[in-house]
């Protein structure tokens, strides 16, 4: 690669981080990061995706799952809450990706590689779980689903210069479902207000 090649490989990756967490900032004479998704493995000689580190797990903040219930009896309730819940992938420059085709199916085979673990776009569970109610309460399901977030870069090679560079870098992180999707349940309780109980048969 000669010195004037490399220099504009340089140039693009640094123009091009500064563009995507700050694209107000963005010069007009160069790609968006959507223009380089696009073409990415549609055209360009090779695009990769370079994971940086292991994948951060975590645990995604509780949100309710299945349907309230109501106990309007006098005495304790048992109720059955059936619910399904999915959690699907994302990323951080808020484009739409598949393991089928394009940068998704790009990272999904970097990702394996590297971690040796098949990446799941989305993961749906489903339970039914059993809440116990005092009279005039309220109970709800609760789940927080195990996450992973993988940061890293793509590598785009051009056979002709792309925005006058064949090189481009796009930093981008992808979060999605843990290869454990365990995830933790709880269930919890509420008086009901004077307006719920009134609604009681």
């Amino acid at each position: 690669m000669s010195p004037r090649r490399s220099s504009a490989v340089l140039v693009s990756a640094f123009s091009l981080a500064a563009m995507a967490f700050a694209p107000s900032a963005a010069a007009a004479d160069e790609p968006t990061v959507r223009e380089l998704m696009e073409k990415c493995d549609n055209g360009t000689d090779s695009c990769v995706f370079h994971p940086e580190g292991q994948p951060e797990y975590y645990t995604d903040e509780a949100h309710t799952v299945g349907d309230p219930v109501y106990n309007c009896t006098d005495g304790i309730q048992r109720s059955s809450v059936e619910w399904s819940d999915t959690t699907s992938q994302s990323n951080s420059v808020g484009m739409s990706m598949t393991t089928e085709a394009g940068f998704g199916k790009v990272f999904s085979i970097a990702y394996e590689q590297s971690y040796e673990h098949t990446w799941e776009e989305s993961h749906t569970e489903s339970q039914t779980t059993n809440v116990d109610t005092e009279p005039n309460q309220v109970g709800s399901v609760e789940r927080a689903a195990q996450m992973q977030k993988v940061k890293g870069t793509y590598e785009l090679h051009f056979e002709d210069k792309f925005y006058d560079h064949y090189i481009w870098y796009v930093p981008m992180e992808v979060t999605g479902p843990a290869p454990d999707p365990t995830s933790a349940v709880s269930q919890h309780v509420r008086d009901m207000t004077e307006e719920e109980i009134s609604q009681c048969p």
